[in-house]
């Protein structure tokens, strides 16, 4: 008997979490043989990977890859997103490196770049651009270091991405996604001028019934994934707010989704109705200098500003923080040009 929930997000985690009732007449077996035969799609150094990182837990206890399988056990794991079955070529596409070393690599990313192959970009991605950093990296070529995503962002969202070196830190850092202990912290500017200056939306989310390429809220709680975001008013514009946020999941693309559902898209997201004028005047005047926005930051305003995690091999608590990219910080001078156009002198 089995539960699948498999979770690999486009804005957050990428993990599989599968449940396991066993038979009440199965006989003694080493648990990582029961998973291999349960999970088609996992190998074997994959869930090994996995008992390692402490993400096998039978009756909520982690156990060891020889564990012999009892009837009536709850087996629980947590996989690792999967390695692409088919070959990343390498692209001299230039990174933004934040830190580095024998386990993690922290990069800063641009908008625009897609994070792995698939739906029609199949080059040009963050990983094949990591491919070749690695390859061409003294240090990376001699550990035979490979990149393995922990997470991802949307293609037109920048900012902060953790990558693992190998498959087993990549399995203890889906393990910390999983129990929600990574901090995310986003920087985003959204239609309208908010009611309160915190706040929490709480919303299942899935893909929308009319449109596959975008998500939407529901309130049955059978359908989707369970969704909060915690939000912060860093700045008022009248007609936009500048939010920070905390993700206490990471639902494909919870941010976006959840502000269009309060009645505040995010500023220019074509795909959730943020690229029109929604908020101020019918002046041509003004409609022009939304306009002039939006050639400014062409995507969504959006940036995964820092994260936080404890480290796989060194278990040292690690904050990396970004500046907003030039564009968003662009954007927001003409807002603020426009809202106070004669700041007092004291």
């Amino acid at each position: 008997m089995s539960d699948p929930n498999e979770h690999t997000d486009e804005s957050g985690e990428l993990y599989e979490h599968y449940r396991f009732t066993v038979d009440a007449g199965q006989a003694p077996l080493r648990i990582d043989k029961y998973l291999f035969t349960k999970l088609s799609d996992a190998s074997r150094n994959r869930i090994q990977n996995a008992a390692k990182a402490g993400n096998i837990l039978v009756n909520d206890q982690a156990v060891k890859p020889n564990y012999k399988v009892r009837p009536v056990d709850v087996i629980t794991i947590v996989l690792a997103y999967p390695p692409r079955d088919t070959e990343i070529y390498p692209e001299d596409i230039p990174i933004h490196v934040v830190y580095e070393d024998k386990d993690i690599l922290v990069i800063n990313k641009e908008a625009g770049m897609v994070v792995h192959p698939g739906h029609g970009n199949f080059s040009g991605t963050l990983l094949n651009a990591l491919v070749f950093y690695f390859q061409n990296t003294a240090e990376n070529k001699a550990m035979d270091a490979k990149p393995f995503l922990a997470h991802r962002i949307d293609k037109d969202t920048t900012g902060i991405l953790l990558i693992a070196k190998n498959e087993l830190i990549q399995s203890k850092l889906a393990r910390q996604f999983y129990d929600h202990t990574i901090a995310r912290t986003y920087i985003a500017l959204v239609w309208g001028d908010l009611k309160d200056d915190t706040g929490t939306i709480t919303g299942n989310i899935a893909r929308s019934g009319r449109d596959r390429t975008v998500m939407a809220i529901y309130e049955d709680e059978e359908i989707g994934r369970h969704a909060v975001t915690h939000y912060k008013v860093l700045e008022r514009f009248g007609y936009v707010t500048l939010v920070e946020c905390k993700l206490e999941t990471g639902r494909t693309h919870q941010i976006r989704a959840h502000f269009k559902h309060i009645g505040h898209p995010l500023f220019n997201d074509a795909k959730y109705g943020g690229d029109e004028v929604l908020r101020g005047t019918t002046f041509t005047k003004y409609k022009q200098f939304v306009q002039n926005c939006f050639d400014m930051i062409p995507r969504q305003a959006l940036h995964a500003k820092s994260l936080g995690f404890v480290h796989p091999a060194s278990r040292e608590n690690m904050v990396f923080d970004s500046e907003l990219p030039e564009d968003l910080q662009a954007v927001l001078e003409k807002w603020r040009k426009y809202t106070y156009p004669h700041p007092q002198t004291p």
